[in-house]
């Protein structure tokens, strides 16, 4: 195998962009964008961390849990996690991040890239209050790359075609998965029920 180390290495395999796909990054979010964000209850955040390694989370909520404030500026809550801070640790460091915006049944996906900050701004904090509850902080992102990704990599998954749907069965619960890999010796339903309790108290 011959390993492509430069950007020249990569280009004798690939072809250049065309200017379609160069010219599609508006760095800003129209009206079109904003509306498929208005649409979008799912995204995947990409960040990196001081030791070079990368992070991708996901985030969801309602369809468009992203405000849009303007042109140029996204707001997104952090609701309730693990509390490990991996993308907003990275992000008081390395403000660079990658957002990744999914429509249930849409084959294209919207990538916006940008700065972003973590605040706790009261008007901000009171904007995103769900189930009487504030979100733990706000992501703003300054944004500075905006385009559609093409529909290729979700039409070969077959992502939301019925016939692509995996029975749950054929995979272990994530508490047989936490109980092989931490060596609990607590039963599997116990751990299952708790993860399930969780997630039903503390959504919000």
């Amino acid at each position: 195998m011959t390993d492509l180390k430069t950007e020249a290495d990569l280009r004798t395999v690939y072809k250049h962009p065309g200017g379609g796909a160069v010219g599609k990054d508006i760095a800003q979010i129209d009206a079109h964008f904003a509306h498929f964000i208005a649409l979008s209850p799912f995204l995947c955040i990409g960040t990196s961390g001081e030791n070079g390694m990368c992070d991708v989370s996901p985030r969801g909520g309602e369809p468009g849990f992203v405000h849009v404030i303007d042109a140029r500026t996204l707001a997104m809550p952090d609701r309730p996690g693990n509390n490990r801070l991996d993308s907003l640790g990275n992000i008081t460091s390395h403000p660079g991040v990658g957002l990744l915006f999914f429509v249930p049944g849409f084959e294209d996906a919207l990538r916006v890239n940008g700065l972003a900050r973590v605040t706790t701004d009261p008007a901000l904090m009171a904007r995103f209050t769900a189930d009487g509850k504030p979100p733990r902080s706000i992501m703003l992102i300054d944004v500075k790359e905006a385009y559609l990704h093409c529909s290729k990599a979700i039409r070969r998954a077959g992502l939301w075609t019925q016939d692509a749907q995996v029975d749950r069965a054929d995979f272990p619960t994530a508490g047989e998965v936490y109980r092989d890999q931490l060596k609990l010796e607590v039963p599997v339903e116990v751990i299952d029920a708790s993860l399930e309790q969780d997630a039903r108290d503390n959504l919000y």
